[in-house]
């Protein structure tokens, strides 16, 4: 089927092409924001790069799948959340946490040891106004060349969607937890 929807045609590249470590966002109501950068890890760790991930909101004893194949591969997840904010007794010690993980992350992306950083729940932090948007951008633009940054999770900032180089919005079309199914073990975690 041929259509002229410039949504569905594939992108023609204009001007030469540029070598460049991509800020990608995987935001949205959907499900998918993480597993789609856990498959760019997974291809990235396939062709020999270095690849890390933290996650925010995942509690620091986490121990999902995502952990366990991670250990088996040799790739560093690093969990330091206390579990989904909508379930916290503490609000004050998971924005304590989250600004400790950027300080972690921010030394990460200077380091220039990785190719790949994936800051896995990280929208979370900066639209609840734990972590300084702006900053974030400034930090991204002092990234490595060819640091390749995913960062997943709703409610996207819009300063950061606008910075980013590439924005996937997952739309949430069906899930079954309105029918009742629990989450899945393998699927959701």
């Amino acid at each position: 089927m041929t259509t002229n929807d410039p949504s569905t045609t594939p992108q023609s590249v204009t001007g030469p092409r540029i070598n460049k470590g991509l800020v990608i966002v995987n935001t949205g109501t959907g499900k998918g924001k993480t597993t789609a950068a856990m498959g760019v890890m997974f291809r990235a760790w396939g062709r020999g790069m270095n690849v890390i991930m933290m996650q925010f909101i995942k509690h620091s004893t986490a121990n999902f799948g995502e952990q366990r194949a991670a250990k088996k591969l040799g790739i560093t997840m690093k969990a330091m959340g206390d579990g989904f904010t909508w379930r916290s007794k503490d609000l004050d010690q998971s924005a304590e946490l989250a600004k400790a993980h950027w300080e972690d992350c921010k030394t990460i992306i200077s380091s220039n040891e990785y190719d790949l950083l994936i800051l896995d729940e990280f929208t979370y932090p900066m639209h609840y106004g734990w972590v300084d948007v702006d900053e974030v951008i400034e930090t991204l633009k002092s990234k490595p060349e060819m640091l390749h940054i995913i960062i997943t999770g709703r409610n996207a900032p819009e300063k950061l969607v606008d910075y980013a180089d590439l924005v996937t919005d997952m739309t949430l079309v069906k899930h079954p937890y309105k029918e009742g199914i629990k989450a899945q073990p393998g699927i959701e975690f």
